[in-house]
C-alpha cells in the first residue's frame, strides 16, 4: 500500500483509529530494552497465549461497559518507570500496572480484562500509601511534559499504523505539499531548537548553513551512539516511536536538498536496530520514505550503521569517519561538518532527539513551541533518571525546570531518606551540582555557570553515601579508556590526571597533587581537539571546586569519609558482639585474623587486604569499618 496524498492520509488514519476505538481491551505490554531485562517478553507471550481464543467473546464487563469485542496485546516502548518494570497498562480503563510478574498475568485477564476490575495490588503505591490507578495519578508521569516521549508506552512501537493513527508522518505532508524548503527550516529556525546532543547549537542555523552550500549532494545523519554511562533517552526514543525519529530526518532531509541518510546507532542498542529496521521497512512500503514520497518527487532513503561502541564516536567528525569505514577519531576544524561532514560533502548531523522534536515544531508552529521551556532554551529536555533515586526512568520536562523538582516531586526523592549531596549531569563530560543549585534552572546557558554541561541528559543521584574522589576517578577512568589518542593533550593528560586520583584513594596522595589535578584540567580543557576531551575534565573540575574538603580528607587525614575507597578502610571486631566462632577468620584470604573458639578475635590492619569478607560471613554484625 502506497500512500500519495493528504488526503489518502487521512484515510487511513480515521481507518486505524476505528479499528482501534472497536477493540473492547487493549493490553500495553512494556517492552522497552529495561522492561524485557525484567520479563517483559514473558509476559507479554503469556498475555497473547492468555488472550488467544477470547476474541469476539461476548463477556459482560460491567452493566454501563460494553461488552467485550476484540482483544489486542501490543508491545510499546519504554513507559517510563524503569525502576518498578515490568509495566503493563489495560485500556479502556487506563490502568498502569508495576512489578507485573509472570504469575499475575491469569488474574489480570480474569478480572480486568473479562471484568474491568482493577487489580490493585499491580498498582503504583506512593510514599504515603496512596495507590495510583492511572499513569497520570503517579507523580513520576504525571509531572512531565512529553513532546518527544507523547507516543512512548501508548502505541505498538512496532506498528506504522498506530504511529499514522496518533498523527503521524502528518508533519511530512505538510512540509512537503504545503511548505518551500526555505520555509521548513525558516520554521525550525523561529522555533529555537537546539541540538539535544550536548552542545546545544540551534538546530535551524545548521540546516541553514548546509542548505546555502554550493555542493549540491548532502547527507542527513542522525546521532544515536549515546555513549554516557547511565544515559538511555535516545536509545528509548528508538525503542518507543521509531517513526518519529524517522519522520524528523525526512523533514530536515527535504529542507536542506538531500536524498541519503544514516542512522549511527552503538551496538549495545540491538533493539533499537530492530525496530529501526522495521520502521524504516514500513515508512518504504507506505510511500513515505524512500523513492518520490508522498507522490512529490521528492527522494530520501535511509541506512543503518551499527558502531562499535566508542564514546568518541559521539562526536560529529569522529562519527562521520566512522560510517566511513575508518576510525573514529575528531579531525581539526574547520572545515565543519556543516561544509565538510559525511564523504567531505555538507551535512546536517543532530541527535535522536533533535529529529523527534521537529514533526510537533512543523505542526503546530514555531511560536507554540517556544512557548513550552526558556527563551534562550525552548521545548523540553529528555533525562535518564538514575543512581539513589527512589525512581529511577525516563523523564521529560520543560527546559528551565529546576533539578528540585527532578529529584524530588518526579523522581521521589532520595532511596531510604538518605541526604542528597550531588548529581552529576551530563555524564563523564559534564560536572557535579549541588545542594545550592537544587533551585538553580536546568538549560543549556544555566549549567554551564555550574562548570557542567547539559550533555545528552544523564542525571546521575549520588547520596551522602557517595565518595565525591571516587566518582571523579570512576569518570576520568572511563573518558581516559575511551580517549582516542589522537592529540596529546587528551591521550596525556587525562592519564595523568587519572594517576593522580588513583593515587589520592589509595591513600599515598600529596597536597601538590590537587594543584598538579587543577593544572592538568586546565590545559586539557583548553588544547584537547575535540569537544569530549575539552569537557574529560569537567567532574574532576566541578568536585574539586565543590569537595575540595573530601580530597584533603582522602590526602592529609587518609580518610574517606564515605567509607568507600578501600585502601582507606580499616575493619574492627566489636568485643561485645563477636562470639568467638573463627567464621571471619577461617575466610580471611590474607590470615589477619586472629583469636580463639569463644572468645573475641582480633583484626591485624597492618596484615588486611581490606576485601571486607569478613564482614560478608560474620553472622552476629560484629565487624564494622572505619574510614
Amino acid at each position: 500500500m502506497s500512500i500519495t496524498c493528504k488526503e489518502e492520509l487521512k484515510v487511513h488514519q480515521d481507518k486505524v483509529n476505528q479499528t482501534i476505538q472497536a477493540y473492547g481491551c487493549r493490553i500495553l505490554v512494556c517492552c522497552g530494552t529495561g522492561c524485557i531485562a525484567s520479563g517483559a517478553q514473558k509476559i507479554y507471550d503469556e498475555m497473547v497465549k492468555l488472550c488467544s481464543g477470547m476474541d469476539n467473546v461476548k463477556v459482560e464487563m460491567q452493566k454501563d461497559l460494553p461488552h467485550l469485542g476484540e482483544l489486542g496485546v501490543v508491545k510499546t516502548g519504554c513507559q517510563g518507570l524503569c525502576e518498578l518494570g515490568p509495566l503493563m497498562r489495560v485500556e479502556p480503563y487506563d490502568y498502569q500496572y508495576v512489578k507485573v510478574q509472570l504469575s499475575d498475568c491469569k488474574e489480570i485477564v480474569d478480572s480486568t480484562v473479562k471484568e474491568g476490575k482493577p487489580v490493585e495490588r499491580l498498582f503504583y503505591k506512593t510514599k504515603e500509601g496512596e495507590l495510583c490507578s492511572h499513569p497520570d495519578d503517579i507523580p513520576f508521569i504525571g509531572k512531565q511534559t512529553r513532546i518527544v516521549l507523547e507516543n512512548c508506552g501508548k502505541i505498538d512501537a512496532e506498528s506504522i499504523d498506530e504511529y499514522i493513527g496518533v498523527g503521524g508522518y502528518s508533519a511530512l505532508a505538510k512540509a512537503l505539499l504545503d511548505m518551500t524548503p526555505e520555509e521548513v527550516i525558516d520554521e525550525v529556525d523561529k522555533s529555537g531548537l537546539r541540538g539535544r546532543g550536548g552542545a546545544g547549537f540551534p538546530a535551524g542555523k545548521k540546516w541553514k548553513q548546509v542548505a546555502r552550500q554550493p555542493e549540491k549532494l548532502r547527507y542527513v545523519v542522525c546521532n544515536g551512539d549515546e555513549g554516557d554511562p547511565g544515559a538511555f533517552m535516545d536509545g528509548s526514543v528508538m525503542e518507543g516511536d521509531p517513526y518519529k525519529m524517522i519522520e524528523g530526518m525526512t523533514i530536515a532531509a527535504y529542507a536542506v536538498g538531500a536524498q541519503e541518510g544514516y542512522i549511527y546507532v552503538r551496538a549495545e542498542y540491538p533493539l533499537s536496530v530492530k525496530r529501526l529496521k522495521m520502521a524504516m521497512a514500513q515508512a518504504e512500503e507506505y510511500g513515505l520514505l524512500g523513492d518520490n514520497i508522498l507522490n512529490t518527487g521528492f527522494n530520501f532513503h535511509l541506512h543503518i550503521n551499527r558502531g562499535a561502541g566508542a564514546f568518541v564516536c559521539g562526536e560529529g567528525s569522529a562519527l562521520t569517519a566512522s560510517i566511513e569505514g575508518n576510525r573514529g577519531m575528531p579531525r581539526v576544524k574547520p572545515p565543519r561538518t556543516v561544509e565538510k561532514g559525511l564523504w567531505e560533502k555538507p551535512t546536517v548531523l543532530n541527535n535522536v532527539e533533535t529529529y523527534a522534536n521537529v514533526p510537533k515544531i512543523i505542526l503546530s508552529g514555531a511560536e507554540w513551541f517556544r512557548t513550552i521551556g526558556t527563551e534562550g532554551s525552548p521545548g523540553t529536555k529528555t533525562f535518564s533518571l538514575t543512581g539513589a533515586i527512589e525512581n529511577t526512568g525516563l523523564v521529560e520536562v520543560p527546559m528551565g525546570t529546576k533539578l528540585r523538582e527532578i529529584i524530588y516531586d518526579i523522581g521521589g526523592g532520595l532511596k531510604s531518606g538518605a541526604a542528597f549531596k550531588g548529581v552529576q549531569i551530563g555524564g563523564p563530560s559534564g560536572g557535579c551540582l549541588v545542594e545550592e543549585h537544587l533551585d538553580a534552572v536546568l538549560d543549556f546557558d544555566s549549567v554551564k555557570k555550574f562548570d557542567a554541561i547539559m550533555g545528552s541528559g544523564g542525571l546521575v543521584v549520588m547520596d551522602e553515601n557517595t565518595c565525591m574522589v571516587e566518582v571523579a576517578r570512576f569518570f576520568m577512568s572511563f573518558t581516559q579508556r575511551e580517549s582516542c589518542g589522537k592529540c596529546v593533550p587528551c591521550r596525556e593528560g587525562t592519564k595523568r590526571m587519572l594517576e593522580i586520583l588513583e593515587k589520592i584513594v589509595a591513600g599515598k596522595g600529596e597536597m601538590e597533587d590537587l594543584d598538579r589535578l587543577e593544572e592538568l584540567a586546565t590545559m586539557v580543557k583548553s588544547m584537547a581537539l575535540c569537544g569530549l576531551g575539552k569537557s574529560a575534565p569537567l567532574p574532576v573540575i566541578s568536585t574539586l571546586k565543590r569537595f575540595r574538603d573530601e580530597y584533603e580528607e582522602h590526602i592529609v587525614q587518609k580518610k574517606c569519609r564515605a567509607k568507600v575507597c578501600t585502601a582507606l578502610r580499616q575493619f574492627h571486631i566489636n568485643a561485645e558482639f563477636c562470639k568467638g566462632c573463627g567464621k571471619c577468620a577461617k575466610n580471611c584470604p590474607a590470615g589477619a585474623i586472629f583469636g580463639k573458639a569463644k572468645h573475641p578475635y582480633v583484626i591485624n590492619n597492618d596484615l588486611c587486604i581490606k576485601c571486607g569478607a569478613c564482614k560478608d560471613n560474620c553472622n552476629f554484625d560484629a565487624i564494622y569499618v572505619e574510614a
